[in-house]
């Protein structure tokens, strides 16, 4: 039988995920550079969904704060794809 995932598990799995990736990854394009703005922005984005899904957690409210986790890894993600954010770890990025 197929055992469904439990959603606080869920929520707490995906806030450390993306608390660690944003410790974990270097911008890559220079300074004063259009990608270096882009890079700027999804790492804000990233901080931004992350901040809003503890905010959430705290409201009581795991379904938005999973969301937020889950919107906040793919801005990670998305850099990486793009070449902005430079990583090493295979477990927390799509390399």
């Amino acid at each position: 039988m197929k055992q469904h995932a439990v959603l606080e598990e869920k929520v707490k799995r995906y806030e450390d995920m993306l608390n660690k990736a944003l410790k974990a990854f270097e911008t890559s394009p220079q300074e004063n550079s259009h990608l270096r703005k882009v890079a700027d922005d999804f790492s804000t984005m990233a901080s931004s969904y992350y901040d809003d899904g503890v905010h959430f957690i705290e409201d009581g409210d795991i379904v938005n704060a999973l969301v937020c986790f889950s919107y906040g890894h793919a801005w990670l993600d998305a850099g990486v794809k793009l070449g902005i954010f430079k990583v090493s770890d295979e477990n927390l990025f799509t390399i």
